[in-house]
């Protein structure tokens, strides 16, 4: 424990990566997306890639837990299924990737897919066709491989239920089971294959504090009405973090 202690307070960058949980805290409360979105960019500037993706899932994994019951309600369980399938065969290959990476070259994946993520929810591009049960599947494999490359398992998913004629209650239910499954076989995988590391696993339970504290403020700024508002602070706040994330800064 004492090694592990002083691994963490040895981290450069620590006071930004609280600040980073944080925010990453209050984007999630107020807009209901965006954790790795705002949190990776700054923490991949300090942290191997493996710890960084680590840590944000050790700090998100405890947020969603008041919630589980009720989503479990609303989502649409066929689609939670070959979701997870997807996630499950494809998040290997992600990490395998992952492994082969410099740290570098991981800032850059986490930072360009941030910023296409924001580039394609800004534009407001929606696929307009019909969908099919692999289509999900799809949807899940792609969630897998850049949670697993990148860190980011939420993209492919969220575009794609934005074409989905489903309530928005099940979608966000069903999006909210999918991000906490990732967590957990994250977390299976990394165990699997000899780097979870317990300084980073620390990090991010103690990051869960700044993070709910973000939630919670999030949660309590927003006024139903002002979704323009809400949306447009989120996407400034994800343009930054990724601008900042990017390895031209030196």
């Amino acid at each position: 424990m004492p090694e592990t202690l002083s691994g963490l307070l040895s981290i450069g960058g620590l006071g930004w990566i609280v600040a980073a949980a944080f925010l990453a805290g209050l984007v999630r409360g107020f807009a209901g997306f965006g954790t790795a979105l705002v949190f990776l960019p700054v923490a991949t500037q300090t942290l191997p890639p493996f710890w960084a993706i680590t840590a944000v899932a050790f700090m998100d994994i405890g947020g969603p837990l008041p919630n589980l019951r009720g989503a479990w309600r609303a989502a649409d369980r066929g689609d939670l299924v070959r979701l997870l399938a997807g996630l499950v065969v494809c998040l290997p290959l992600g990490l395998w990737m992952l492994g082969l990476m410099e740290p570098d070259t991981f800032r850059w994946a986490v930072c360009l897919v941030s910023l296409a993520m924001l580039a394609v929810l800004a534009t407001g591009l929606r696929y307009r066709g019909d969908v099919t049960g692999a289509m999900v599947v799809a949807a899940g494999a792609g969630g897998g491989f850049l949670g697993g490359v990148a860190g980011v398992p939420g993209p492919p998913v969220i575009l794609f239920y934005m074409a989905r004629p489903l309530p928005a209650a099940a979608i966000r239910a069903t999006v909210l089971l999918f991000l906490f499954l990732y967590d957990l076989v994250l977390t299976v995988y990394l165990g699997l294959g000899g780097v979870l590391d317990a300084v980073p696993v620390v990090l991010g339970l103690a990051l869960t504090l700044p993070n709910m504290a973000g939630n919670w403020l999030g949660g309590w700024l927003f006024v139903p009405g002002r979704d323009l508002l809400y949306r447009r602070s989120a996407y400034a706040l994800i343009a930054a973090a990724a601008l900042s994330g990017l390895p031209v800064w030196g």
